[in-house]
């Protein structure tokens, strides 16, 4: 007897018919933010586009090669727009294509990435900070140097960082529920 078995051959669930109600679902995976999306190239912007303007405001500065601090936020701001710029690429690339940037290895290495430069321009931001904090309230002497100028360059490292650290969460939470 030649008969089909469901086990066999399966038979798909046949498809909602109630119009309008019947919306797509959103995996737990499609979050906006995660790499590929709107959301995370608008990350990569915001990280891209602070720590150029902090690299820019501190190399402006004529005497930031005198304090080690410094000298790190210019490296580790360097170093973030170097990623964010790549990885916002790779973005484009991918929503322009419409390619899922979900393979565990890239998961992987973005994770990997924005934990090592989120961690670099934090403590880089911090450094900068209590330097500035030493030499604008402890020393008082704003007069011999660009206060105004460390004090910027070092929030737009701290918000920079605040643009990063949704990245890494993001990045981390996929790759951990995988």
């Amino acid at each position: 007897m030649n008969v089909s078995r469901p086990a066999v051959h399966p038979v798909d669930a046949p498809p909602f018919t109630d119009g309008p109600n019947n919306l797509q679902r959103v995996r737990m995976k499609d979050i906006e933010g995660m790499p590929g999306t709107t959301g995370g190239l608008g990350l990569r912007l915001f990280q891209f586009g602070f720590a150029v303007v902090a690299l820019a405001i501190m190399v402006s500065t004529p005497d930031f090669q005198s304090v080690t601090a410094f000298c790190y936020l210019v490296a580790a701001a360097g170093l973030q727009s170097l990623w964010s710029l790549s990885l916002a690429v790779v973005d484009i690339y991918a929503i322009l294509v419409k390619r899922c940037l979900r393979n565990p290895r890239a998961v992987c290495l973005f994770t990997i990435g924005d934990g090592v430069t989120s961690t670099l321009t934090f403590a880089a931001a911090c450094a900068s900070a209590g330097i500035t904090v030493l030499i604008g309230n402890d020393i008082g002497n704003c007069g011999q140097n660009p206060c105004a100028r460390f004090e910027i360059s070092t929030a737009l490292a701290f918000m920079s960082w605040f643009a990063v650290s949704p990245s890494f969460l993001l990045n981390f939470w996929s790759l951990a529920s995988r």
